[in-house]
């Protein structure tokens, strides 16, 4: 009887560790979600290097953002990969917390947005800049970096494996800073096999079971 008491007392202390922890973190990730972004990115940049000329990218004039088609072009991919991304990690996220019996948009979610997206909105101002002036090198770079920093940033806030991902991301940036020829690849590498590598790791770690 002593034992079935302590056992009882246990439980009770992890359920309250538990619920403690969701609500502080955000840990309903999906590893779905990063397969599904990382997919999205490779289709994203097999059409981006199919339709956009290598010589439009070193010989762009600055400040023209709207005057040759393929900057525009570019803008409308990079949205339409950016929201088909976001997309499909809200509804496989959002899948696995109706499976869990939790709920979706808690005071952790608002959290992890905000710390996310503050940096991607900073690195988006940026790009734009770049854009603008037509630095396109530093486009890639710079997506890493800021999209790296955000993962960092909000880690703290949902599971920490995401806290790897940023760090890799980071280093892939400042990697592509110093290699330009290489940094459209290492964008690929970034944004599209990491995330898929990261997404199998994260499902098989939380979601097979």
């Amino acid at each position: 009887m002593h034992q079935d008491q302590k056992e009882n007392h246990l439980q009770a202390l992890q359920d309250i560790r538990n619920m403690m922890e969701r609500s502080a973190r955000f840990i309903s990730l999906s590893g779905w979600s990063g397969v599904w972004a990382g997919g999205v990115a490779l289709a994203g940049a097999f059409v981006a290097y199919k339709w956009l000329p290598y010589a439009w990218i070193i010989n762009r004039n600055p400040g023209c953002l709207f005057c040759d088609p393929p900057t525009v072009q570019l803008m409308l991919l990079a949205i339409a990969v950016l929201c088909l991304a976001l997309a499909g990690g809200i509804f496989f996220t959002w899948r696995k917390v109706r499976q869990q019996g939790y709920p979706f948009w808690n005071h952790a979610a608002r959290q992890l947005l905000w710390n996310l997206f503050l940096p991607l909105i900073a690195g988006g101002i940026f790009c734009a800049a770049f854009i603008y002036y037509g630095h396109l090198f530093y486009l890639a770079p710079a997506c890493l970096i800021f999209y790296g920093l955000g993962l960092i940033n909000g880690s703290k806030y949902t599971l920490s494996d995401i806290r790897h991902l940023g760090v890799a991301e980071v280093v892939l940036g400042c990697v592509s800073l110093f290699m330009p020829g290489m940094a459209f690849f290492l964008w690929v590498l970034g944004f599209g096999l990491l995330h898929i590598i990261y997404g199998i790791v994260m499902w098989r770690k939380y979601d097979k079971k």
